[in-house]
């Protein structure tokens, strides 16, 4: 019988790989995040950016004396390369 196969899936609310318990999206969630998204990098980031908000929201519960700064996270890794920051 072959193994279970464990998706690179957000465990919320502490927002890590339910696989590899690496903060999400790990890399393997990212690598196939830009397969799915492959030629509308525009969905992605709307994509990415609201589970950016959902997470921070949830992980300011559970920490509410630092509130988590997530755009690097989320959303950095993910801009196409040479696109300018808004910065």
């Amino acid at each position: 019988m072959a193994g279970r196969v464990i998706p690179h899936m957000p465990m919320r609310p502490l927002w890590r790989c339910r696989n590899c318990g690496a903060e999400w999206p790990c890399q393997p969630a990212r690598l196939d995040l830009l397969v799915e998204y492959r030629g509308n990098r525009t969905a992605l980031l709307l994509y990415l950016g609201a589970l950016m908000a959902e997470a921070r929201d949830q992980l300011a519960q559970l920490h509410p004396d630092r509130a988590p700064d997530l755009h690097e996270r989320f959303l950095a890794w993910a801009r196409a390369r040479g696109q300018p920051t808004l910065d």
